[in-house]
């Protein structure tokens, strides 16, 4: 094999890795149950990605995280 093979033979496995990866790990700001000190919010969503029903809760600090609604 030529280096240049090689090269794109490790990109090409290092981006199906990431794809595959990417199947297990949450996004951002989004948990399966909400903290103990977290406040729900009217505001609920569609995930475009997941097609799950996501709720909006805050943490006191101001931030905001995606727990799946489960029509609590």
């Amino acid at each position: 094999m030529t280096v240049l093979a090689v090269i794109y033979l490790g990109i090409f496995a290092a981006v199906i890795g990431v794809f595959i990866a990417s199947f297990f790990v949450q996004r951002h700001k989004e948990t399966e149950r909400p903290g103990a000190n977290w406040t729900m919010t009217d505001e609920i969503f569609r995930d475009p990605s997941s097609g799950r029903v996501m709720r909006v809760w805050t943490s006191p600090d101001g931030e905001r995280h995606y727990v799946p609604d489960g029509g609590k």
